[in-house]
C-alpha cells in the first residue's frame, strides 16, 4: 500500500484537488441556486436534485471549458513559441528541433523495479 501511494502520489493529489474543486463548485452553486429561488419566491431544491440539474451541468462545463482552453493553449503554443528564461521553453536562439536540455544536466533516474 505504501509503495502504491508513493508511486501514484501525483495522480492521487490531483484527483483529490479535482474532487475538492467539483465539491466546492457543487455546494456554492447549490446555495446560489437556492438563494435565487428564494429571491424570486420559488421553492428550493435538494443538493441531489441540483447535481442532476442542467444548471449544475452548465456551470461545470463552462468552468472546465475555460480551464482546458487555458491549459491546452499553453501546451500547444509552447511547442512553437519561445520565452527567454522559461524552463518550459526551448532556448531562444536554438533551432526549432532543439530540445532545450542542457549538456551539464544530470541524466534522468530510472525507477527501481
Amino acid at each position: 500500500m505504501r509503495r502504491f501511494l508513493r508511486e501514484n502520489s501525483l495522480s492521487l493529489v490531483f484527483f483529490a484537488f479535482f474532487v475538492a474543486a467539483v465539491s466546492g463548485q457543487a455546494f456554492a452553486g447549490w446555495h446560489d441556486f437556492n438563494d435565487q429561488a428564494i429571491a424570486h419566491h420559488e421553492t428550493t431544491i435538494s443538493l441531489g436534485r441540483y447535481l442532476t440539474s442542467s444548471s449544475f451541468g452548465n456551470a461545470l462545463l463552462e468552468n472546465w471549458q475555460s480551464e482546458f482552453l487555458a491549459v491546452g493553449s499553453m501546451a500547444a503554443l509552447s511547442i512553437y513559441l519561445r520565452q527567454r528564461g522559461s524552463p518550459e521553453s526551448k532556448p531562444v536562439g536554438a533551432p526549432h528541433d532543439a530540445t532545450g536540455s542542457r549538456a551539464d544536466a544530470p541524466a534522468p533516474k530510472r525507477p527501481a523495479p
